[in-house]
């Protein structure tokens, strides 16, 4: 290699072929196409643009590869945006869905995404909007499903006469 940077070689062409052709994201089979064109002769510009990027940005992805193999080819977690609520606050509003709304003290019956908006705004005094909250929601792996009503007086034998086709005349 003429002043360029060296590809590691420990892992052959075909195999990084055939992870290419068995990972499921796009961008890694991507990333591992132009390594394995790079090393079986194509120039670097050639096999970057062949994978859609830039040579800069390759050779970036065979510094990643060098170090850490094809593992490194994925990307990295993210930390995002820390919530709003802390551990504590967001144990709190979970406990609390999952207890369900009082009717006296709550003022609803089930509780609705907008009822959590502002129930975490009156407690808290953090406001969410309701995309955001559907989002910490399922961070907290709750569902804004609601389950389906059941009557407090309902009576389950004869729910299951009914199914049975006991209720008909004979």
């Amino acid at each position: 290699m003429r002043n360029g940077l060296a590809i590691r070689t420990d892992i052959e062409v075909g195999e990084l072929r055939r992870h290419a052709r068995l990972e499921a994201d796009g961008r890694v089979a991507a990333r591992l196409l132009a390594i394995a064109n790079a090393l079986s002769g194509m120039s670097r510009q050639a096999a970057a643009e062949a994978a859609g990027m830039d040579r800069q940005t390759l050779r970036d992805w065979v510094h990643r590869f060098n170090a850490d193999g094809i593992a490194g080819l994925s990307d990295r977690p993210r930390s995002g945006r820390r919530t709003r609520l802390g551990e504590g606050e967001q144990a709190v509003l979970k406990a609390m869905i999952l207890r369900g709304p009082d009717p006296e003290t709550d003022g609803v019956s089930a509780w609705r995404v907008a009822d959590v908006c502002r129930i975490c705004s009156e407690r808290f005094g953090v406001d969410y909007t309701e995309a955001g909250m559907l989002r910490l929601m399922k961070g907290l792996d709750l569902s804004h499903q609601k389950t389906r009503p059941r009557h407090p007086q309902s009576d389950p034998a004869a729910q299951r006469d009914f199914q049975k086709g006991g209720w008909r005349e004979r």
